[in-house]
Formats: C-alpha cells, sequence, structure tokens
C-alpha cells in the first residue's frame, strides 16, 4: 500500500443545535445527526468513528430521532471526526456531526431501536478501539473516507470469493477490485485492499462489516476483520 499525506485538518461549519456548540468549545462528546433509523445502531456507529479515535459510549436520543451522542477518549478525537466524517452520506443519509455541549454520556432514557438493539452502548472495555496506547495509536493513519478499503487479521483460508459473498450475506455493495497483500509463508492472517464503485458504497461496507467475526471451521477462536480507509485512491 502506497503511503501520501494526511490531508490537513478542515474546518466544516457545524449545524445549529440546542445541543450542539456553534464554536469550538472543547468536549470529548460528538453529536451526530441525519442517522438512518433502521440501519445504524451503536455497534456500527463505534465501527465508523473508531477509526478517528477511542469510542467510550454511545447513545441514541429519543427526544430526537435519527441523532446520537457519542463519547471519545478526548476533544481531538472528536475533532478527527468532524473534520473527515461531517457531511459524508451513510444509507443514503447525509450525516451532521459536532461538538456537543454535553461532556459525558450518560446512559438515560434506554430503549430499543428499529433493528432491536439497545439505544445505549459502553465501549471502553473492547479490544476493538485502536487507540489505547501510544503504540497502538501510531500505527493508525488517519484518513478521510476513501472509495478502497484496506483489510487485515483475515485468516489466510479466506478468499476473494469468501469476501464478496460476506458483501452479499450482510446485503452490503460488493468491491470491484481486489487486492491481497504477499504474506510472509508463517503469517497467521493475511490483509489487502478492496476497492469499490464510489466512496459512499465503502463508507457503508465498512459501517457493516468492520470488526465482523470471521469463524473457521478448524478454529477455536474468531478472527475480527479490520476494514479502515486506504491511503491508495484506487488498485
Amino acid at each position: 500500500m502506497s503511503s501520501v499525506d494526511v490531508p490537513d485538518m478542515v474546518s466544516y461549519p457545524l449545524p445549529q443545535s440546542s445541543s450542539c456548540y456553534s464554536g469550538h468549545t472543547p468536549s470529548s462528546v460528538a453529536m451526530v445527526s441525519g442517522l438512518h433509523s433502521s440501519k445504524m445502531n451503536c455497534t456500527r456507529i463505534f465501527n465508523l468513528f473508531c477509526l478517528y479515535g477511542n469510542i467510550e459510549k454511545v447513545r441514541f436520543m429519543k427526544s430526537v430521532p435519527g441523532t446520537a451522542l457519542v463519547e471519545m477518549g478526548d476533544e481531538y478525537a472528536v475533532d478527527r471526526a468532524i473534520t473527515h466524517l461531517n457531511s459524508i452520506k451513510v444509507f443514503g443519509k447525509r450525516l451532521n456531526v459536532c461538538v456537543s455541549k454535553q461532556h459525558a454520556v450518560i446512559p438515560s432514557q434506554v430503549f430499543e431501536l428499529e433493528d432491536g438493539s439497545s439505544s445505549y452502548r459502553d465501549f471502553a472495555m473492547t479490544r476493538n478501539n485502536r487507540f489505547s496506547s501510544a503504540g497502538q495509536a501510531s500505527k493508525n493513519i488517519i484518513q478521510p473516507p476513501s472509495a478502497v478499503l484496506h483489510y487485515y487479521n483475515v485468516p489466510p483460508c479466506i478468499s476473494q470469493d469468501h469476501l464478496l459473498r460476506l458483501c452479499t450475506e450482510h446485503d452490503v455493495p460488493g468491491f470491484v477490485k481486489f487486492k491481497m497483500f504477499d504474506a510472509k509463508p508463517s503469517s497467521k492472517t493475511i490483509s489487502g485492499l478492496l476497492e469499490f464503485d464510489s466512496k459512499t458504497e465503502a463508507v457503508e461496507v465498512l459501517t457493516v462489516l468492520n470488526h465482523y467475526q470471521i469463524r473457521i471451521p478448524s478454529g477455536s477462536n474468531p478472527y475480527t476483520l479490520k476494514l479502515c480507509f486506504s491511503t491508495s485512491s484506487h488498485l
């Protein structure tokens, strides 16, 4: 995978809301609105936002449909999420991401989302957070959404056809180009790139399939599929 300079931070206008700062007062909580009511849940928000910082808690707001509060590791993670995720389209709806007036997410008014999952989840102890140590954080290349996904931590027995079937089974777009990186004979996992027809398609696939548990017949523990946006613009 080629390496390119990470784009400079971009400032986006913040939507005006009673729960959102119009200025730049620091907070480790982001408010996300424009969420698809039946296709977005706490886990899928985690899958997308974890690329820009640790996720502590996610809570959908009962009083404001399609809106959730995301507590991140610090205010810098929120800034990165706003920079890269504000105004992107996910499942046909445009996200608004801004700094919340809240400084912590409290599990109040917990209810059931349309898909049957809880409106609140605590992710503080999950091993899928990618910024839990300085060494771990240094491995993350902060990238804006792109049409190419980098996949890794996949068992060697998983083929291109396996990955395409995974997309079909989860009702997300299939990739149009596939590349597997060369791995050492002793390597227990493989990695590579998946190119989609558009950035929007790649975002939806990552939102749904990031951290999917891949089980193989001979393995006792599942492999956790890891996805992130690639520095490559095409294959």
